[in-house]
């Protein structure tokens, strides 16, 4: 049976099309409903109907109307994309996921099924799936600046917005002024340089986003709203994100500048101090924060074994090409830290703990990681204001000599070393730093 039979169809199908473009939804629908009455195989009826229903927030009923249209034109799998978003909306992930897995496997090349796939992905908690869904649709639309803000919604929310950054920046350049997608690409473009802690760069085009889109569909007056709250309140402690995506952005001339601009030398001042304090070699060594490498070049001679973790996968990838460590991994160094309890003899942090506030969990969480008798060795930078510790304009905490006492304390650890030093210099001027030794009881 088809459309052809009915010779009412085209004409409920004429008024269905008419009344969208009056922005009348409900004789949309009528119209549509019986349209489908008259042809219930006609996918292109299913089809306009599902979409009215979803925009109304009957996603189960859309769902149904997607799905007849997919079973009636099985070789169209935008159906069966449609049906899975309305599965979706109604939150029913795992079903959602079953379709639009079903239609990549027809279809691999489908930039929008990885878009949605991508999506999916994420709110299944699979975060590595869904970045890899979120590359590949990038790589099949690379131009598409709706589709780029959708992936770049996923890409934030999976916490790489650095890449989304880099997505939608050229993008974003060359885009008309008038394109209708313009203004949720700049509302998303905002959200990831948020995370990047770039609030004058967010802040912008968020500006832009309103002026583009002056009903503001896509929320940028709020976010300006609460970006400009946390500002007069002096703005957030730093987060995961933020460290992640520094590095990240920092990776391909991090030796260069902290070498030659930065006269940086913690690795080399706490190899040092464990020449002082008698450490011997053969050890188990953990380099958290290990950055390029750097910490690892000075303490190969002492390990037996030698990890490093950092939360920058590029950071990690420069530290893989010296050949230096046993193991190496991208995640937080509280994770690695309570990965394996009590394996380590020497945990190694060279200017790592200049990006969390109160030391007291790392403190913690390296005790429980080292073997009896282990060494926690590390660097800070120095505060003497009020109060344990304290954001720079840096962007860098520093941390008063009674507050590392303090967490050392607290986590049952001996201090072994503790002097002071110049682990760096900024701005042309050294910077007062600390450096411990700690020592796990035997």
């Amino acid at each position: 049976m088809t459309s052809d039979s009915f010779p009412d169809y085209e004409q409920r199908m004429a008024q269905a099309y008419d009344a969208l473009d009056a922005g009348d939804e409900a004789a949309a629908e009528a119209a549509l409903t019986a349209a489908v009455t008259l042809a219930p195989e006609a996918a292109e009826a299913r089809g306009a109907l599902g979409a009215v229903l979803r925009r109304q927030g009957r996603f189960l009923e859309a769902a149904a109307q997607f799905a007849a249209a997919a079973a009636a034109e099985p070789g169209r799998t935008s159906w069966a994309l449609d049906q899975a978003c309305c599965l979706a909306d109604a939150g029913d992930h795992d079903a959602a996921w079953a379709l639009a897995s079903a239609a990549l496997a027809r279809r691999a090349d489908d930039a929008a099924g990885h878009r949605l796939a991508a999506r999916l992905q994420l709110a299944r908690g699979q975060t590595a799936a869904a970045l890899a869904h979120a590359r590949e649709a990038r790589f099949l639309a690379p131009h598409d600046l709706n589709g780029a803000a959708e992936v770049g919604q996923v890409l934030v929310d999976a916490g790489d917005p650095l890449t989304a950054v880099e997505m939608l920046e050229p993008l974003l350049a060359h885009a008309h002024p008038a394109d209708p997608a313009r203004a949720g690409a700049l509302v998303l473009q905002g959200r990831a340089w948020a995370a990047l802690a770039e609030g004058e760069k967010a802040a912008r085009c968020w500006h832009q986003a309103l002026e583009a889109d002056p009903e503001d569909a896509g929320g940028a007056a709020r976010l300006l709203a609460a970006l400009e709250a946390a500002m007069a309140t002096g703005g957030a402690d730093l987060t995961p994100t933020y460290v992640k995506a520094l590095f990240d952005r920092y990776a391909d001339r991090f030796d260069t500048d902290l070498t030659q601009k930065l006269r940086y030398q913690a690795p080399q001042l706490l190899r040092q101090a464990l020449d002082t304090v008698g450490v011997g070699a053969g050890l188990d060594i953990l380099d958290i924060g290990c950055g390029t490498g750097l910490g690892g070049v000075e303490v190969k001679p002492l390990a037996r074994f030698l990890a490093g973790v950092d939360l920058s996968p590029r950071m990690v990838e420069h530290a893989r090409a010296r050949g230096l460590y046993d193991r190496l991994w991208d995640a937080d160094l509280m994770g690695a830290l309570a990965e394996a309890p009590g394996a380590w003899d020497l945990v190694l942090a060279a200017d790592v703990l200049v990006y969390l506030g109160d030391l007291a969990p790392v403190f913690q969480a390296a005790a429980g990681a080292l073997k009896p008798g282990g060494r926690f060795a590390a660097t800070v930078e120095r505060w003497s204001g009020e109060g344990p510790y304290a954001l720079r304009e840096s962007r860098r905490y520093a941390h008063a000599r009674e507050h590392v006492l303090a967490a050392a304390g607290g986590a049952g650890l001996d201090v072994e070393h503790l002097a002071p030093v110049a682990p760096r210099w900024e701005k042309g001027r050294p910077v007062d730093g600390l450096l411990f030794i700690l020592r796990k009881g035997a």
